[in-house]
């Protein structure tokens, strides 16, 4: 079982712009049906949803912190199954726990739990991977701890402990895991946006298939300039994964769509965990150092996995 090492704390980080005069930002809850609001002084941020006629739990709005919109998209324009910030994945155990249709799989969110608000906001929920005449093959355990450090940044670390509950298979496909879908105005193809990764790839012809321990989506919209960047932990199998990015507006680190033929198998009763981080900031990617961010997340904050 890999095990992680940071933790997503509460100390003020100052790496783009000033640093918020007084006291910290309040974090609160609001729940709502079938979904529970952040909310960052009082404005909303972020909702973690889960509704009961959806594929999975997704994370949407994203508010930039500058501008006051969302950052992504709650449903994908030419490929509507794409909802903001989610995890997810095709071809397991021949379901489909990624496009639209519940008979050919669902990620059944059992309701999530609010373990703590003031500085930050943790929250933790138990999903059931289930479809029609089938076992289900995960459990998957995930927490999702929210901070906002500064004006300019707003943080949500993702952490997944997947449990197989049968034995296994998981065919290669380029429809998996952790993903993001920004606003048309912020993409490529239809925006302002340009993509820029760690290694100083840009957009799909240079970012695509790379890997990198972070990948930023950014642009101006409405003469506002934000972005969000996810970043893959060094404790993930198999780290680093490549980047499947598309100039629409897609980003995901994943390993899935470079699997060999055969795909993969896990056992009943083995344990996997990854853990991402979502950045939310103020300016473009040349404007904020996600790599002074990364090494905090990765290497200066000490926490157990199930401790966050």
């Amino acid at each position: 079982m890999t095990s992680l090492r940071g933790a997503l704390g509460t100390v003020v980080l100052c790496f783009i712009g000033a640093a918020t005069s007084g006291s910290e930002p309040v974090l609160s809850v609001r729940p709502g049906p079938e979904r529970i609001d952040v909310l960052v002084d009082g404005k909303l941020f972020t909702s973690y949803r889960h509704p009961r006629d959806w594929k999975f739990p997704y994370l949407w709005p994203v508010i930039g912190p500058r501008g006051g919109q969302s950052l992504t998209i709650e449903k994908g324009i030419n490929h509507p199954h794409h909802r903001s910030l989610y995890l997810a994945c095709d071809k397991v155990n021949g379901a489909n726990y990624w496009q639209e249709g519940l008979d050919r799989g669902q990620v059944f969110s059992q309701g999530p739990k609010v373990i703590e608000t003031g500085a930050r906001v943790v929250l933790a929920d138990e999903c059931l991977w289930t479809c029609p005449g089938q076992e289900p093959p995960i459990k998957d355990h995930r927490w999702v701890i929210i901070s906002a450090p500064n004006k300019d940044l707003r943080l949500i670390e993702c952490r997944y402990e997947f449990e197989f509950l049968i034995d296994t298979h998981i065919d290669p496909s380029n429809h998996a895991l952790f993903s993001i879908e920004v606003m048309p105005e912020l993409a490529v193809t239809t925006g302002c946006g340009t993509i820029q990764d760690a290694s100083g790839q840009f957009n799909e012809a240079g970012t695509f298939g790379n890997k990198a321990t972070w990948c930023d989506y950014s642009g101006v919209r409405e003469g506002v300039a934000e972005g969000i960047a996810i970043l893959q932990h060094p404790d993930n199998p198999c780290y680093p994964w490549p980047f499947f990015t598309r100039d629409y507006g897609f980003m995901s680190p994943t390993p899935m769509n470079w699997l060999p033929p055969e795909g993969i198998d896990y056992k009943a009763g083995e344990r996997v965990r990854m853990r991402f981080l979502v950045v939310a900031h103020g300016g473009e990617t040349d404007e904020v150092d996600l790599n002074a961010i990364f090494r905090d997340w990765t290497e200066t904050r000490g926490g157990d996995f199930h401790a966050p």
